[in-house]
């Protein structure tokens, strides 16, 4: 089953004087086609600019199409009835989590989304209890964001998007902020709620790394989608993304420098195991 489903998306944004008078257009969307299927981990890779992040806010609708179609959940993205409930059903996460975090106390703040909606009382605090499991914060409970490190509050910031219990979690350049720690432990949050709960995940990104456990890759470029494909399968085309001023993860550029070199090693390579048992078949 589609979770989301686009055609021909298109998105302007329109640059006007003091007079009204247009002086520019920007196409940030340009016939971008997009299928997520319930349950899949989606990557979004593209440089600064590629129109990567105007998709992130149409699919949780803070954007609303400038042309063609989009249906989130089975409702049509254009029409104005359905915005809540695809916003319930599409969560979002945000680049910086102080952006978000708004509570003196975490599992006040992982509170507020359900409490907004209008869960009874008895229930909000089980989802927050489970959604701090989720993240494995559940020890920070009663601690102050502002004593939490970058990583931590991102966790925060997901489990809070978790207890409305969407479908769909949007995550939008979630580990830009945070050091090498922190990145890792909001990978592991999001693999872990996509695998164990079936979570569908659509991951904004440009570090590469973070996308060879997706199920599905689309690059963007100058707001298109020019290569979609496995992980494997883009990552297999190196000088094609660095076309698109793009990397690919630091281990799958050693393994395609050594076959440059001469030795006998599959393309794709995206893990340091599988370079060490490729160089180890060799000998």
């Amino acid at each position: 089953m589609k979770f989301i489903e686009a055609r021909k998306l298109i998105h302007e944004y329109i640059r006007r004087d003091e007079e009204g008078n247009v002086e520019s257009i920007l196409t940030a969307l340009d016939e971008v086609d997009l299928d997520v299927k319930q349950g899949e981990f989606v990557a979004i890779l593209g440089h600064n600019g590629s129109g990567k992040s105007t998709l992130a806010k149409h699919l949780n609708v803070l954007l609303r199409p400038g042309g063609g179609t989009l249906w989130v959940d089975g409702k049509d993205a254009e029409d104005a009835d359905n915005l809540w409930a695809i916003r319930q059903n599409a969560g979002m996460v945000f680049q910086n989590p102080d952006n978000q975090i708004i509570a003196s106390v975490v599992e006040e703040d992982v509170a507020f989304g359900p409490e907004n909606i209008g869960v009874p009382t008895d229930e909000i605090w089980k989802r927050v209890e489970k959604s701090l499991k989720s993240v494995g914060m559940i020890q920070y409970r009663e601690h102050s964001p502002n004593k939490l490190s970058g990583g931590q509050k991102q966790r925060v910031a997901i489990a809070g998007v978790m207890a409305m219990e969407p479908k769909c979690i949007i995550l939008d350049e979630p580990t830009a902020m945070l050091d090498p720690n922190g990145r890792r432990e909001v990978l592991e949050a999001v693999e872990q709620l996509n695998k164990e709960k079936d979570v569908t995940i659509i991951l904004i990104t440009h570090y590469m790394e973070e996308v060879i456990y997706a199920d599905r890759v689309y690059v963007m470029d100058n707001g298109k989608v020019v290569m979609q494909g496995t992980p494997r399968g883009i990552f297999s085309q190196v000088d094609t993304l660095k076309d698109y001023r793009l990397d690919v993860p630091q281990i799958t550029l050693l393994a395609y420098e050594l076959r440059k070199e001469g030795l006998q090693i599959p393309e794709g390579i995206l893990t340091r195991q599988e370079l060490v048992e490729a160089i180890c078949r060799l000998y």
